[in-house]
C-alpha cells in the first residue's frame, strides 16, 4: 500500500491530569516532547499527519496540523478521537498512535497495511507477547478504512467507549509485534524520568533496574551500584602547572606530542655496531671510529668492520643496529674484539617511540596523577596540564549532645570526633573543604545549615541524625529539599544511611548522611561515599582488596556484610595474615586508630575458621 493512502493521527485527547497541567504528549522528554518522537516515527510512514486535542491546540499546531478536537462530547476517550480523525481523514485509510507512545515502530504502517490487503480487512491492529504470557492487543495502534466511519459513531451514540468493543462487527485482523516495549504507554511522570536518559539520573529511575529493591533491607552492593549509577561527574577543567598536577585527576586523554625516546639509541655503555658484522661461530675484531655521547650526536657512519664507542642513551649511529656492552670486549688501541656469540643483531638497542608513539594516548582521562606520571609528563616536554577542578565538600556533624575540640565537656556530652575524621578522608582524596562545625538537633537549624552547604559545595556529607530518634530530623529536612532515600543497608557496623540529591537556589549537591558513631562513618565513608565522590572528580579508584589468611576464628551471620578491624601481618611462611583487633563495637576509635586493615566479610559469608581465606582493605595509603 502507498503511504500517501494513509492518514496518521496522533490522539492526544485525553483529559491531561495524569501529569499536571501539561498534556502527557507535550511534556518534555529526551531533548523535545513525547508527542514529537511520535511524530517523528510516524511521519515517514504516511501521507500526512494530523492530531486530535482538546485542549493547548496552540501547542499541538505548533508539532503538527491540522488539530481537531472530539466531536462527541464528554470525553469517550481514544475513540472520540478515532472518530474525529475519521471526520475528517481525506485518504482511504486512517493510522491511529497514542501520543504518549514514544518507541513505537518504525515499520508499523508497513505491516498493518499488508496485513489488510491480505486478508481484505476493515482494520488491523498491533499485537504483543511476552515468552510464557497471553497475546495482548493494542488496538490503539490500528489502521482503519475511513469508510468505517459510520460504524463506530452508532457505537459512540449507544454508549460504548471499550477501545476493542466498536469493530466487532467488522473484519479485524491481528498482527504480531516482537518489541512490546514499542507499544508502552507513559502514563507518569516518574515513568517518563525513568525513561528519559537525557536527563540527569533520579534515584527513582536508578532503584527501578535493580530487582528486589527494599530500602528496609538492601545489601551492600546494591547500595553501591545505586549510588554509582546515580552521581554524575563534576564537569569543569582547569590547567595547572605540571608540579600541580601530583594527585589531581586528569580531565583529558594526553596524547605523546612526540616520540619517546625521540632516537635509536643505547641502551647500555659499549660499542655501536654493524649486525652484519657479527659472526656466528667466530670471534670479530672491528676498528673504533669515534665516541658517541647522550645528548650530543656523533654524526659518525662506521663502515663494515667499524664501530663507534657509545655511552648509555647515546643516539645510535646511522648503519648500527646493536651494543655490545663494553665489558664483553678487549679493547687494543683503536680496535676491539669480541668472542662468538657474545650478543645477536639487534641487542642492547632501544627504538625511536618504544616507550611513546607520537599521537599515541599516554594517560587517560580520569587518572589519578602519580609521580611516575609526573616524569612521564616532563618526558613529553609538557610544563602543564589539563585537570578536574577540585571537589567542594561541606560536611558537618548533628546532635546537641556535641562539642568542639577546646570547649569545656559537661555532663551528657562527648567530643565531636567525626569532623576531624572525615576532614582527614576528605584531605586525603584531594578534596576542598567546607568544615560547618556542629549542629544542633533543630530542623531549621538544619535545613538552614543544608541550604548553605548545596549552594557552596558539590557533595555534602554529614554524620548523625539518620537514625529513628525522636531527635533526628534530617530525614524530613533532607525530603524537603531533594530527591533523598534512606536506607537500612545489610551491613555491620553503618546499618543507617541517607543517599540523594538537594537543592537551594538553583545549585544542587549530592549528600551522604553518615551514622554517628565514629567506625560506622568511617566505614560508610569508605564504602558507599569514597567511590562517590571520586566518581564525581571524573576518577575510577576501586578500592583494592587483598586476600589473607585469618589467624582467628571469626563469627559471622550470613545475610549481611560486616567490617572489621583487623591487624594484617606476615605469617611464618611469608603470607599474609590476618587477625582482629577484638571488640567490634562501632563506637570504639580506639581500635580503628589501632588497625591497619578492615577485613571485609561479605553477605554470603557465615562463620570464618581459622586458616580461612578472607578479603582485606589495607588502609596505608587510604588514611
Amino acid at each position: 500500500m502507498d503511504k500517501k493512502l494513509i492518514t496518521g493521527l496522533v490522539l492526544a485527547g485525553g483529559r491531561g491530569s495524569r501529569m499536571g497541567n501539561v498534556d502527557k504528549g507535550l511534556q518534555p522528554f529526551r531533548g523535545s516532547t513525547m508527542a514529537q518522537h511520535v511524530i517523528d516515527r510516524l511521519v515517514p510512514q504516511v501521507g500526512s499527519v494530523m492530531v486530535n486535542a482538546n485542549r493547548n491546540l496552540e501547542a499541538w499546531l505548533e508539532l503538527a496540523a491540522p488539530v481537531w478536537a472530539d466531536e462527541t462530547a464528554g470525553f469517550a476517550g481514544p475513540l472520540a478521537g478515532l472518530e474525529a480523525g475519521l471526520r475528517h481523514c481525506v485518504t482511504p485509510w486512517l493510522l491511529a498512535v497514542p501520543c504518549d507512545s514514544p518507541f513505537l515502530p518504525q515499520d508499523l504502517a508497513v505491516r498493518l497495511a499488508a496485513a489488510v490487503e491480505d486478508a481484505d480487512a476493515d482494520l488491523a491492529f498491533a499485537v504483543t507477547q511476552e515468552p510464557g504470557m497471553r497475546p495482548q492487543a493494542h488496538p490503539v495502534f490500528c489502521l482503519v478504512k475511513a469508510s468505517r466511519l459510520p460504524v463506530l459513531s452508532q457505537y459512540l451514540a449507544e454508549g460504548g467507549r471499550r477501545m476493542d468493543g466498536w469493530y466487532k462487527g467488522l473484519k479485524a485482523v491481528e498482527v504480531l509485534f516482537d518489541d512490546a516495549d514499542a507499544f508502552r504507554n507513559i502514563n507518569t511522570l516518574e515513568e517518563l524520568h525513568v525513561l528519559d536518559d537525557t536527563l540527569p539520573p533520579t534515584l527513582a529511575k536508578v532503584t527501578s533496574c535493580l530487582d528486589g529493591y527494599d530500602p528496609d533491607a538492601l545489601p551492600v552492593r546494591d547500595a553501591q551500584r545505586i549510588i554509582r549509577d546515580f552521581v554524575q561527574p563534576v564537569r569543569s577543567i582547569e590547567k595547572v602547572a605540571l608540579r600541580a598536577a601530583l594527585g589531581r585527576v586528569l580531565a583529558v586523554d594526553v596524547i605523546s606530542p612526540i616520540d619517546v625516546p625521540a632516537h635509536d639509541n643505547s641502551a647500555m655503555d659499549g660499542f655501536a655496531l654493524r649486525g652484519d658484522d657479527l659472526l656466528v661461530d667466530t670471534p670479530v675484531t672491528l676498528r673504533v671510529i669515534g665516541t658517541a655521547f647522550a645528548g650530543n650526536p656523533s654524526g659518525l657512519v662506521p663502515q663494515s668492520g667499524e664501530c663507534v664507542r657509545i655511552m648509555t642513551g647515546g643516539v645510535m649511529p646511522l648503519g648500527c643496529d646493536s651494543v655490545v656492552p663494553q665489558e664483553f670486549v678487549k679493547q687494543d688501541g683503536d680496535s676491539i674484539s669480541l668472542g662468538a656469540g657474545v650478543i645477536r643483531p639487534g641487542d642492547n638497542r632501544r627504538f625511536a617511540g618504544e616507550d611513546l608513539k607520537a599521537g599515541s594516548e599516554a594517560l587517560k582521562a580520569g587518572r589519578i596523577v602519580r609521580p611516575a606520571d609526573l616524569g612521564l609528563l616532563a618526558s613529553l616536554g609538557m610544563p602543564e596540564v589539563a585537570v578536574q577542578r577540585r571537589l567542594r565538600v561541606a560536611f558537618f556533624s548533628t546532635g546537641d549532645e556535641l562539642r568542639s575540640v577546646g570547649e569545656p565537656l559537661i555532663e551528657g556530652c562527648v567530643y565531636d570526633s567525626n569532623r576531624y575524621t572525615i576532614y582527614g578522608m576528605l584531605q586525603r582524596l584531594g578534596c576542598d573543604f567546607i568544615d560547618m562545625g556542629v549542629v544542633r538537633d533543630d530542623p531549621q537549624a538544619l535545613e538552614d545549615a543544608l541550604r548553605s552547604a548545596c549552594e557552596n559545595a558539590d557533595a555534602i556529607i554529614t554524620s548523625g541524625g539518620v537514625s529513628v530518634g525522636a531527635a533526628d530530623y534530617t530525614k524530613q529536612v533532607m525530603g524537603k529539599l531533594g530527591d533523598v532515600t534512606f536506607w537500612k543497608i545489610g551491613m555491620r557496623p553503618g546499618r543507617p544511611l541517607a543517599f540523594g540529591r538537594i537543592k537551594s537556589n538553583g545549585r544542587s549537591a549530592f549528600l551522604f548522611g553518615l551514622p554517628g558513631n565514629p567506625v560506622a562513618v568511617m566505614v560508610s565513608f569508605y564504602f558507599f561515599a569514597r567511590e562517590a565522590l571520586l566518581r564525581m572528580m571524573g576518577a575510577d579508584a576501586p578500592l583494592p582488596l587483598l586476600r589473607a589468611r585469618s589467624s582467628v576464628a571469626i563469627r559471622k551471620k550470613p545475610g549481611r556484610t560486616e567490617y572489621q578491624r583487623g591487624i594484617l601481618s606476615q605469617g611464618a611462611d611469608g603470607q599474609p595474615e590476618v587477625r582482629i583487633t577484638g571488640s567490634q563495637g562501632s563506637g570504639i576509635l580506639r581500635s580503628m586508630s589501632e588497625a591497619n586493615c578492615m577485613v571485609v566479610l561479605h553477605d554470603e559469608q557465615g562463620n570464618v575458621v581459622t586458616g580461612d581465606m578472607v578479603d582485606v582493605l589495607i588502609f596505608e595509603g587510604l588514611m
